[in-house]
Formats: C-alpha cells, structure tokens, sequence
C-alpha cells in the first residue's frame, strides 16, 4: 500500500516543467523566429519600394497636367515640384489650372522625392528620384523615374 506522502511527491514532481524542457522551447521558437522574421523584413522592404514606385508615377502624372496647362512647359528646377501646389508665378495665374495634388508626396522614408529639370538622365523631361531605404542618392538602391540602362 502506498503512503499519502509518497503520492503527493509524484504529483509535486511532475507539476513543472524542469529546465531542459523549457530550454528546449525556447530554442524551438527562437528557430522558428529566425526562419519568419527575415521574410517579414524583405516583405516590408519591397512594399516600401512598391509604395514608392506608385507615388513616382501620381508625381509624373501631376507634372504632365502642370506641362498640358503651361503650354508644355514645366516648373522649372527652381520652382521644383512645389509649383504643383501653388502658383510659382504671377505672370503664369491664368494658366495655372492647381493645386495639382492635394499635398506633395513623400517616399516611403518619409522623404521629399528629387526633381530636376530639364532632365540629366531620364529621357523624360524631367528627373524624379527618391534616395531609397537609405536616403542617399547616386546609389543602387535608389527608385528613379528612369531605365538604369538610361543614365
């Protein structure tokens, strides 16, 4: 016959896990975390570059009606894309059909897109870029309105 102490000792053993147990689960989920994150990663990454892409081509299209209202002219470097927005010339009032957007885009960085004109690289007329994750033009990670087999 069993003595009452000897049962509650295997029951008081048994009611935790031991410390190789619970390693062993952490190790698990650290395998299965190491395996999902750098997906997450690159898949915030392309939306980030995706995102970017598409406020390019609203910003292109923005200047082209700009271009159709100002008898195919568009702002000048100077004006730069802000004349999107308000009129950059009192002398242009009459043909100046904006605001051409309802506020000016940024990248997905969070940063103000690059505008040159007349365009040094693009065969467009003009140049947009945005310096991608790491804000620094001239690079290949850079997103341009332009074919790099262009420049």
């Amino acid at each position: 016959m069993n003595s009452p102490t000897s049962g509650n000792s295997k029951r008081f053993q048994r009611s935790a896990m031991t410390l190789i147990e619970v390693l062993l689960v952490v190790t698990i989920l650290l395998v299965i975390a190491s395996a999902v994150v750098p997906r997450l990663v690159n898949r915030q990454e392309k939306a980030n570059a995706d995102t970017t892409r598409i406020s390019l081509k609203g910003l292109e299209q923005a200047l082209k009606l700009y271009a159709i209202d100002h008898d195919g002219r568009y702002p000048s470097g100077g004006q730069g894309i802000a004349a999107l927005m308000e009129c950059p010339d009192a002398n242009e009032a009459d043909l100046w059909q904006g605001p051409y957007l309802e506020d000016l885009p940024k990248d997905a960085w969070r940063r103000d897109f690059r505008y040159v004109y007349p365009a040094s690289k693009s065969t467009k007329p003009f140049d947009l870029s945005s310096g991608g994750p790491d804000g620094i033009h001239g690079n290949d990670d850079d997103i341009v309105n332009w074919d790099s087999s262009e420049a």
